[in-house]
């Protein structure tokens, strides 16, 4: 069965529905996280914002999301985007809804001279991970390293 939905911009106004699907995912409301992280998209859509956020809506709510931001020069990398959260209602995953996100916002950093795109993951998060080299992700040219305290 195909399902029938539409994109649009995120607005303040999705942030309950982020977090409940970011809850099934993380096993941990965070409303305060995603307030302050959605706050951007309370006024009109600025075109000079880095942060860009879409939604895909179905059956009246929004079942999916991702949220990315363009960077400049941290690790002396060129402008790049980078998708720092993407989620769908479990509900409703394997009918297109992330591949259709990442595709709307790779598709407004070609727009604005962006070449690459790029995000962490999680190595043990095979689902995630499957989901972005199915995307056509690979490999970068940096690597995370991480000290513990």
């Amino acid at each position: 069965m195909k399902l029938q939905f539409t994109i649009r911009g995120i607005t303040a106004d999705d942030s309950q529905r982020i977090v409940e699907i970011d809850a099934f995912y993380s096993d941990e409301a965070k409303p305060e996280y995603w307030e302050e992280r959605l706050n951007i998209f309370k006024d009109a859509s600025d075109p000079k914002s880095p942060t860009r956020g879409f939604a895909v809506v179905a059956d009246r709510k929004v079942v999916g999301y991702i949220i990315a931001e363009s960077r400049a020069w941290e690790f002396g990398s060129p402008p790049c985007g980078w998708i720092f959260a993407v989620g769908v209602d479990p509900q409703y995953r394997r009918y297109g809804v992330a591949l259709t996100l990442c595709r709307e916002v790779c598709r407004e950093f070609k727009a604005s001279g962006i070449r690459h795109v790029r995000t962490m993951v999680r190595r043990d998060n095979v689902d995630i991970l499957s989901f972005f080299r199915a995307s056509g992700f690979r490999a970068g040219p940096f690597i995370e390293l991480e000290l513990e305290l």
